[in-house]
């Protein structure tokens, strides 16, 4: 059993963070935490709004505080946002405050998932799929730095797969304090 105050859900746009994150979370009576959800609430805008006032940089200093924040507290179960583990900071506070899941989805899947989806800044310049590959290239070996468990997502249901990473959980996480 690895310990940890809290559980962490990382992994890139479209691989089922939140909608897996929330059934998570009532299977083991934590609180559910969207990171960008949170900082769209403590800032009064929206995430595309944050981008076009202040950009990625600014962006990025109000995800951080907003997760120093968060996983300040107990029994939580967050989600962040796909690009949270470019700063070191958050890397190594995730990794002290939780335990780290990565969920794992190819760029079919996310494209798949991410088709409709008008609200994500990142995604709205040029090529969908290059842009995606690029911030893989960049972040995936991010996330697997921090993760404790890695999970592939791609050919399962948001149901599904927060039926199997329970199933996982069970086994390898405990919450600290709680005997094992």
């Amino acid at each position: 059993m690895n310990p940890a105050p809290n559980l962490v859900l990382v992994g890139p746009t479209g691989a089922g963070k939140t909608s897996i994150g929330r059934r998570l979370a009532e299977r083991f009576g934590l609180v559910f935490v969207d990171a960008d959800q949170f900082v769209e609430q403590r800032t009064g805008a929206t995430i595309a709004a944050i981008f076009e006032h202040v950009g990625e940089a600014g962006f990025r200093e109000r995800e951080r505080g907003a997760l120093a924040e968060v996983l300040a507290g107990d029994r939580q179960l967050v989600a962040t946002g796909g690009g949270a583990v470019l700063d070191a900071g958050n890397r190594r506070l995730m990794c002290e405050r939780g335990f780290v899941v990565y969920l794992v989805a190819g760029l079919d899947a996310q494209l798949r998932r991410l088709g409709r989806d008008r609200t994500r800044p990142l995604l709205q310049r040029g090529d969908r799929d290059q842009v995606l590959r690029d911030m893989a290239v960049q972040r995936e070996p991010l996330y697997r730095e921090v993760a404790d468990l890695v999970m592939e997502t791609d050919q399962l249901t948001a149901s599904e797969a927060a039926a199997r990473l329970g199933s996982l959980l069970a086994e390898r996480w405990s919450m600290s304090g709680e005997v094992a």
